[in-house]
């Protein structure tokens, strides 16, 4: 009779790196489970080891619970274990058949905003957990917003502890329209509703059989089928902004080093430069020798057939060249507790260039009920989301936010202190 061989080990590797990456965030309010969830998912996808599942057990006992708690399995500093809350951001791994996870677990009180908008920055996905006997908070409508702001394409709302209400379909389907109305005012097109109970384990990784009404997916399922495809920086017009210029003045090497912030360049191919010149990659350079081409994420040397002036914060460009400006309009999210105002002078931090800049105008704080926008503000507090426009005294090659901030981001830092006032998204509009 035939007989059915188990991929070999080098089989398995190759269908590891076959596997597609999805970089996913967890967000909420305080104490709407997202440790335990996260706990869970990693524990029920068998991405916990045997130590830490010994720990955990030990730890839970200690505690008093009935049961094993998942949180612990993430609440790693022990500031947070003791205190019940995450107060970081902590990125966790695990895989499936179909793909692998990069999960950024964030906090979800409001002094740990700027954790938050750290965390989403680099998802494709925001899984956002709310607690179902307390439905659409204001932490929800925050999370949501900074979703939008950055751009992420697909949101799952798991509405947790649907256990607590009794496993309520009235109750879901109430928390699933607000949601829904809130979605669709922010521009939010691609967002999934699951009942959830992180402390059972329904509809997380497994489905349950509490909710004869609920016919969609699992969290996991969600999640495996979202395309990883689209919007990625690969698919850009190649940008490489310069961090350290080579010179190697006995050999009359100059090369410029650097990370492939967008887009792919090969050997031949033409880039733009500033002030409208153009040259041609000779040589690319990687600390395994040369290479005939590089894309986004890679960090290398270039090399270019005319020697020109350049220094760290230039773009070397593919043809789609952003187009220098000095005032652009752009969206910030205040990180600290000094107000940003119109006039004081900061440094703005655009990939890597640094240049003195001012807000001229605080046009609107966003107003997170929807009800109505504060309109010219005196001020900018901190966690705040508002539209100014930015002047600086030299030209910058600025494009609108993309790529999961692989173009037009940037951060406002205090000239006097170094410390960042705000983080910045170049051109982006809410509403």
């Amino acid at each position: 009779m035939p007989t059915t061989q188990s991929p070999s080990p080098v089989q398995g590797v190759d269908q590891l790196k076959e596997r597609e990456t999805l970089r996913l965030c967890t967000a909420g309010s305080v104490d709407d489970g997202k440790s335990t969830f996260v706990g869970r998912l990693l524990h029920d996808t068998k991405s916990v080891l045997a130590d830490q599942m010994e720990s955990m057990e030990r730890s839970s006992a200690d505690r008093g619970f009935d049961g094993m708690d998942l949180s612990l399995l993430v609440d790693g500093l022990r500031a947070e274990r003791e205190q019940g809350i995450t107060i970081d951001v902590a990125y966790r791994y695990f895989a499936t058949d179909k793909r692998t996870f990069i999960l950024a677990d964030t906090p979800g009180h409001v002094q740990y905003t700027r954790n938050t908008v750290t965390g989403m920055s680099t998802s494709q996905v925001v899984v956002l957990l709310i607690d179902a006997r307390h439905g659409v908070v204001e932490q929800t409508r925050r999370h949501a917003n900074v979703a939008a702001l950055l751009g992420v394409r697909h949101v799952i709302l798991a509405v947790n502890k649907i256990d607590l209400v009794d496993y309520g379909e009235a109750t879901f389907r109430a928390i699933e329209a607000e949601f829904g109305t809130l979605a669709e005012r922010l521009g939010l097109t691609d967002t999934q509703v699951v009942p959830i109970s992180a402390l059972k384990g329904d509809n997380v990784v497994e489905p349950s059989t509490q909710m004869e009404w609920y016919s969609g997916p699992t969290v996991l399922q969600a999640l495996e089928d979202v395309p990883v495809t689209g919007g990625r920086a690969e698919d850009l017009d190649f940008r490489f902004p310069i961090q350290y210029v080579i010179r190697e003045h006995a050999s009359d090497y100059r090369g410029y080093a650097g990370r492939v912030q967008a887009g792919s360049i090969a050997v031949g191919d033409t880039v733009a430069l500033p002030e409208g010149r153009t040259s041609t990659v000779t040589h690319i350079d990687t600390t395994d020798g040369e290479v005939e081409a590089t894309r986004a994420g890679e960090s290398v040397v270039l090399r270019l057939a005319d020697d020109v002036d350049l220094a760290r914060g230039d773009l070397i460009s593919g043809a789609d060249r952003p187009e220098a400006t000095r005032e652009f309009a752009a969206t910030v999210v205040a990180l600290t507790d000094k107000d940003l105002k119109s006039g004081p002078m900061v440094h703005l931090r655009y990939g890597t260039a640094v240049v003195k800049a001012r807000i001229t105008q605080v046009e609107r704080i966003l107003d997170l009920d929807g009800v109505a926008d504060q309109e010219d503000p005196e001020a900018v507090t901190l966690n705040e989301i508002a539209h100014v426009v930015l002047q600086t005294p030299v030209e910058l090659p600025v494009e609108d936010y993309a790529a999961r901030g692989a173009v037009g981001n940037f951060l406002l830092v205090d000239t006097s202190t170094g410390n960042t006032l705000a983080a910045g998204f170049v051109g982006r509009r809410l509403r």
